[in-house]
């Protein structure tokens, strides 16, 4: 029965394409025809799971027929329901492919009829790519209202293809297969779409809203298009470069951000790094960079400001990640650019730097992007960079912290370093000789940065006098810090951390006097557990503290001191630190003259453990990678219901009352503010499940019950007036 039904319907296939139609074919003559295409249409969707040749050929007549009558049925056929039909197929013939390739390596079978289906299957899905590209050459301008299937094709197809985390596990081999058999055939389609303005429109769309298994192939897309564009015409490079929402190059970050889990992971992919030689796997990253530097060596120069805004974008991003990946870009066109180009964004870069506060985020991304910037500029650009931020004026301060000293020759160094000295000096003796306000220590903060600048790049082109003085100097801090005022006020978190990180510069020019005080606010304010960031300080200062003979008279002290600051540092339980913390303790133990300080910090057998695996370099039991794939996902759908509340929050925000003024920016501060109330609370709360609270924890308490009080009655108070 099947085999003359198919017989049947081959021969009315042939009787059918025997049919010439031309200008003077009639109306009725052209709505048969159509019917016959819909209807044959109809039919795939019916036989699609029957046979391979019977299906690739009823798709064979219905792309043969409306290329043949192109120009008379192109108006008359419903295009993307053909269109839809075929990326369903397609869709259909890859699953089948990967399903077959899933079940070998499950049975560990790669013969047999299994191999044969698969091959097959995989070179049904050549078919349907080869006629994706040939329908759609032919009835592109139609397809408006179809850019959101096509683009869906490529996300589902590169959804379910590694390295995506969403993958079935399949061989090697049969990988390659797909790759070079289907993907290579699809992969012209996106060239011809490239023209097209509604699919670029949708693509750089803000409201794709895609789900997490799409993120990384919406990247490789745009990767992909990247590559292609340098070799269109300019009119077309123009379209996607200065996108109606977004850039590519907005749109790539934007992508790249979504792609956490891969990135963390990492997953890897093929890439040839040398002309001639094989692929090899690189990670994601490493790719993603690769294409964007390549991109970005071929943009023509009436595009740089869309570069420019993107990557400015990206660097102040809240992804640290994508961060990365704008600076070592921007770094690319430095070098790739021309010197003045280098020079100018350096000078851009510097002056956002001194116009905003020096506490938010977004400076300390400028500022790494700056020492990097500084390395790539001309010698004769960096001295008129030193004419520009003279190194003496106080304001520019601000961006010299930031600056790496060896990116100077040794000439400007040595100027250099002395001129910020000097300031940074001056700075700090105006605050110290004062009344001393907190309100103040921001500058000193900034003083304290630049002459941790000046002796980390250039301490052996400093005079020994200079040396002298900012020892002196810092030794006038350590008389009026307060461990408790410490663990109060942030501004004085920063002040201590520079502190200790300056002095390990002239550890070995420490007296007894200035060690004590050191160790007796180290220990004091470890009772009333510090931030990560002090303690990563302290961490580094006292690692540093193996190369220091402690003085008799101080050891009383400074040695149980030292010992209980390392021992609870070793017991950490933030990774990081407790990481640090044992190369620190490893690197004070191998060169201490102080050896009976050592067994003194490895209070408890757990410690001691954890030193001895640490030297004998023993690696902890590993997370496997299926393990660690879930894991990802979880994560990410974790941060990605965290994102879309907090889009859902900021959407809902009503309209003021009738009777209050509207200060939008004055309302966020105080959402800020209660929000910060409400994280502290939340954070004690945690403490006290941890472990019994320290005696002054209730008085505390009791005083901010108060405080909030008086805000309470004060803020009922100034909204009765209001009413009235």
């Amino acid at each position: 029965m099947f085999k003359e039904t198919y017989s049947l319907q081959k021969q009315l296939m042939e009787l059918l394409d025997t049919i010439s139609m031309g200008s003077a074919s009639t109306e009725d003559n052209i709505t048969d025809m159509v019917s016959v295409i819909h209807t044959v249409l109809e039919i795939c969707s019916v036989i699609s799971n029957m046979d391979h040749a019977l299906h690739a050929n009823t798709w064979k007549f219905i792309i043969k027929q409306s290329l043949k009558h192109h120009s008379l049925l192109q108006c008359h056929l419903k295009h993307s329901d053909i269109l839809s039909g075929l990326c369903n197929d397609t869709l259909l013939s890859f699953h089948s492919c990967l399903q077959l390739a899933e079940q070998m390596k499950m049975s560990e079978i790669q013969e047999g009829t299994d191999l044969r289906l698969f091959q097959k299957t995989v070179k049904l899905c050549r078919f349907f790519a080869n006629s994706l590209v040939h329908y759609t050459k032919e009835f592109l301008s139609f397809f408006s209202d179809s850019c959101s299937r096509l683009h869906q094709l490529f996300l589902q197809i590169y959804s379910k293809f590694p390295p995506s985390l969403y993958a079935p596990e399949i061989s090697e081999v049969h990988r390659d297969e797909i790759s070079r058999v289907f993907l290579v055939a699809l992969d012209p389609l996106i060239s011809q779409l490239l023209p097209f303005r509604p699919f670029m429109e949708h693509v750089l769309s803000e409201k794709l809203g895609l789900p997490p298994e799409q993120q990384l192939p919406q990247c490789l897309i745009l990767i992909t298009i990247m590559d292609k564009l340098s070799s269109q015409p300019e009119e077309v490079q123009t379209l996607w470069n200065t996108g109606k929402s977004l850039s590519l190059f907005s749109a790539l970050f934007f992508s790249f951000q979504q792609c956490s889990g891969e990135l963390s992971l990492p997953v890897c992919l093929p890439e040839v790094i040398s002309t001639g030689q094989l692929a090899v796997p690189i990670t994601l990253y490493h790719y993603v960079c690769v294409h964007l530097c390549s991109f970005i060596a071929s943009t023509l120069p009436s595009h740089f400001p869309q570069l420019e805004y993107a990557l400015l974008d990206a660097v102040l991003g809240s992804s640290m990640i994508t961060s990365l990946l704008a600076m070592d870009s921007w770094c690319f066109l430095a070098r790739y650019g021309t010197a003045e180009l280098c020079a100018h964004h350096v000078a851009v870069i510097a002056h956002l730097i001194k116009s905003w506060p020096s506490d938010c985020y977004q400076v300390s991304a400028l500022g790494v992007l700056l020492r990097r910037m500084l390395f790539l500029m001309a010698p004769d650009h960096q001295v008129e960079f030193a004419h520009k931020f003279v190194p003496e004026e106080v304001e520019n301060l601000a961006v010299w912290q930031h600056i790496s000293l060896k990116a100077l020759n040794p000439d400007l160094r040595k100027r250099v370093a002395c001129q910020l000295c000097v300031a940074g000096l001056a700075q700090c003796r105006r605050w110290l000789n004062s009344r001393r306000a907190l309100g103040e220590l921001r500058s000193v903060n900034t003083a304290l940065s630049v002459l941790l600048a000046a002796c980390s790049f250039a301490d052996d082109t400093l005079e020994a006098e200079l040396q002298a003085s900012v020892l002196g100097v810092l030794g006038q801090f350590w008389t009026f810090l307060q461990a408790k005022q410490v663990s109060d006020e942030p501004c004085l978190q920063q002040t201590l951390c520079l502190l200790l990180h300056l002095l390990e510069f002239f550890i070995q020019a420490l007296d007894a006097q200035l060690i004590m005080q050191v160790f007796a606010i180290q220990s004091s304010l470890f009772q009333l557990d510090p931030p990560d960031h002090v303690r990563l300080a302290m961490v580094d200062f006292l690692s540093s503290m193996g190369k220091v003979f402690i003085p008799q008279e101080a050891q009383r002290q400074v040695v149980p001191q030292l010992s209980c600051v390392f021992a609870s540092l070793l017991a950490d339980q933030t990774w990081l630190i407790h990481q640090h913390a044992l190369e620190a303790f490893t690197h004070f133990a191998e060169e201490t003259s102080h050896e009976d300080i050592v067994p003194l910090c490895l209070n408890s057998e757990e410690t001691k453990n954890k030193v001895v695996s640490f030297l004998a370099k023993t690696r902890q039991v590993e997370e496997t990678r299926e393990a660690r794939t879930e894991r990802m996902k979880q994560e990410r759908i974790t941060c990605s219901a965290q994102l879309m509340k907090m889009d859902r929050e900021l959407d809902s925000t009503g309209e003021p009352l009738a009777k209050r003024a509207c200060h939008p920016h004055s309302e966020e501060q105080y959402k800020s503010a209660i929000g910060t109330m409400e994280g502290a609370v939340e954070a004690v709360k945690l403490l006290l499940q941890k472990g019994s609270p320290p005696a002054w924890l209730a008085v505390k308490l009791e005083a901010l019950h108060t405080a909030i009080a008086i805000l309470r009655d004060s803020v009922r108070s100034e909204q009765g007036h209001e009413d009235c």
